[in-house]
């Protein structure tokens, strides 16, 4: 062989710095532009308005809506044509299997690595929602339920009306954190930029599914990629540039390290937010004795760096956390000895998560409001103080 022969440069891996340098000074183009055309037309207020009386798919949009939002209601209103119907069965079976160990997840372990990542704190800490985290938990269990229902997609579902305003919600917050001079684009980048946006659907998927593997919850290899590929589907609703999100759990673990390693860090409005999060879980359950298994399961979950970084109490219950996954386990056994087991073990896991989420809502449908506002130390009006209160229902 030639030693001067050109040797082949290694394949450059699909997710380095480069990439997701690029990523973090992108937003969503779509929600962007209509948000900007709404603000600058004064007419966010009156699209809230209407927004409540928009909830359903299939639902005639309000006539009084603003010509720019209408054009976007209407150009989000279908999912991805490339869908596979067959996995997102799946990933609901997946789901309705496993609905408990999910929510415990998504509360205990992907909620608090938001947390960890000092960009994304200061951004929730920036907003009137998502300072009080028993809305944000609200939102985000009740979207993840019109997510995983049967006619998630279908005329007369909650789940697309629901991704159009969470999106909506995206580019509001761009729009003031970018406007309002409060925001070092060239420091932090484009707030909730793809970067953070892929990253967020990865959280709230594949880290999930890394808390369940702690917990020591059996789940096949097919159930955990269908239950990404729902999230996939998720990510595509709300923005995401799928030309660059990952396709498979492999790629989205490559993703999740260097997004980890780049942006994970201690910050007063983390160890805040994840305070008030541990809080709000302590008063949903019942008496006292139990709630420094809140805490614990947290740490058991994020582990040491990040639970240190948030400031997490270690206490005697340390040790009590880590022995979930074997009371976990002695319960799957049972699950797994008839279907009678099987059935009852899964229908109390799905009314425990809906006790989970009514104690949030307190039974009310969540409304993805446009913030017109951010809080005061962001330019803008401060915030209104006391306990939060879900909306009326709407009939």
């Amino acid at each position: 062989m030639n030693a001067n022969a050109t040797k082949t440069a290694p394949a450059r891996p699909r997710y380095d710095h480069a990439a997701l340098d690029a990523l973090s000074t992108q937003g969503d183009p779509l929600a962007d532009e209509t948000v900007a055309e709404m603000f600058r037309r004064e007419e966010v207020g009156d699209l809230n308005t209407l927004m409540r009386f928009f909830t359903t798919a299939g639902d005639k949009l309000p006539e009084q809506l603003p010509n720019s939002a209408r054009a976007y209601f209407e150009a989000t209103a279908m999912p991805p044509s490339w869908v596979d119907w067959d996995v997102m069965e799946q990933a609901r079976l997946f789901f309705m299997d496993n609905a408990a160990h999910i929510n415990t997840g998504l509360s205990f372990a992907a909620m608090p690595a938001t947390y960890a990542v000092p960009r994304l704190s200061r951004l929730l800490a920036s907003t009137h929602s998502m300072a009080y985290p028993s809305r944000r938990m609200a939102n985000t269990g009740q979207f993840v339920t019109y997510l995983m229902q049967t006619n998630s997609f279908a005329e007369g579902s909650k789940f697309i009306p629901a991704a159009q305003k969470v999106r909506l919600l995206h580019a509001a917050v761009r729009h003031h954190l970018r406007h309002g001079g409060h925001w070092d684009v060239e420091k932090d980048g484009v707030p909730i930029c793809q970067e953070d946006m892929i990253g967020g659907q990865i959280c709230f998927s594949l880290l999930v599914l890394d808390a369940m593997h702690r917990l020591g919850i059996h789940m096949s290899e097919d159930g955990a990629e269908a239950y990404f590929y729902a999230w996939r589907v998720v990510g595509a609703m709300l923005g995401c540039d799928m030309s660059t999100v990952p396709e498979t759990l492999t790629e989205a673990r490559d993703y999740c390290d260097l997004y980890l390693l780049r942006n994970l860090g201690p910050s007063p409005e983390g160890v805040r937010l994840n305070a008030q999060l541990m809080r709000m879980y302590e008063d949903v359950v019942p008496g006292t004795f139990f709630d420094p298994m809140v805490p614990a399961t947290v740490r058991f979950l994020v582990g040491d760096t990040i639970g240190d970084w948030l400031e997490i109490p270690r206490t005697a219950w340390d040790t009590a956390a880590k022995a979930v996954p074997v009371f976990l386990g002695l319960l799957e056994t049972i699950e797994d000895s008839s279907p009678y087991a099987e059935w009852a073990l899964d229908k109390a896991g799905s009314l425990l998560s809906g006790f989970e989420l009514a104690s949030l809502t307190r039974g009310r449908v969540m409304h993805h409001a446009i913030p017109a506002e951010l809080k005061g130390d962001y330019g803008v009006k401060a915030p209104r103080t006391g306990r939060w209160v879900p909306p009326a229902p709407v009939h």
